[in-house]
């Protein structure tokens, strides 16, 4: 592989409830198609709306790649523009998956932080975008089921290289056609900004602390998952 050329991940969801076509795992797939630009490999990944199967999907990403973010994209029912989200939470994941299932003490990570933000500053990129013209949102509550889920898991073991965007659901914003050249702007000034000085893993604010519980905690994988009664 060129050592010059640097890997962004990108996932979306896989059919769920009423969406049998999933609009940010359309978005993702236009993302692949478009590109980033020069010097950028996208990966796709379709990521499935179980707790369990989604934690198997994270841990390839992060254990066999190197990507310098990883953009998880997820659907926001009734929002009408693109949401910026910083948080990801740990707990009170109650809502059943596709499965029927939910993880036990209704946490990502036993042990783990009560929250983790990205180290990408969101509400700064949020104001830079919305001077460009882009109707964004920004926002610390990504909802507490899949996309929340998934965005803390890789913000763990990311050290907070990981981003969660959520899109429409439905309406002329949702289509590829629209989405996806907003996204590429998106995340652009995204990279550019971790580019900068000022925002390294190294200066990760939760990275202490989760350098201090990585050996005493681990993940609810699917033998810790129950089903609900």
């Amino acid at each position: 592989m060129d050592a010059t050329r640097e890997t962004v991940v990108v996932t979306g969801f896989a059919p769920f409830r009423q969406y049998v076509v999933n609009p940010s795992w359309e978005a993702a797939k236009g993302l692949k198609m478009a590109g980033l630009g020069l010097g950028i490999d996208v990966h796709i990944m379709e990521i499935p709306v179980s707790y369990a199967n989604s934690q198997e999907v994270l841990d390839d990403i992060w254990q066999t790649m190197t990507p310098k973010v990883v953009i998880h994209l997820g659907i926001a029912p009734g929002s009408k523009g693109i949401t910026l989200e910083q948080t990801g939470k740990n707990h009170c994941y109650k809502d059943r998956d596709v499965s029927g299932l939910y993880p036990v003490h209704h946490c990502c990570i036993e042990g783990g932080p009560g929250q983790l933000d990205s180290i990408i500053d969101m509400r700064s990129l949020s104001k830079h975008l919305k001077n460009m013209g882009l109707d964004v949102i920004y926002s610390r509550d990504a909802g507490r089921y899949l996309c929340d889920f998934v965005y803390y898991y890789s913000l763990y073991h990311g050290q907070g290289k990981a981003a969660l965007i959520h899109v429409p659901a439905s309406g002329s914003l949702a289509s590829p056609e629209r989405l996806v050249p907003q996204l590429q702007t998106i995340i652009h000034a995204l990279i550019r900004q971790l580019g900068s000085s000022a925002h390294t893993t190294s200066e990760y604010v939760d990275s202490t602390q989760v350098e201090n519980i990585l050996h005493e905690t681990q993940s609810c994988h699917v033998d810790h998952i129950m089903e609900i009664q």
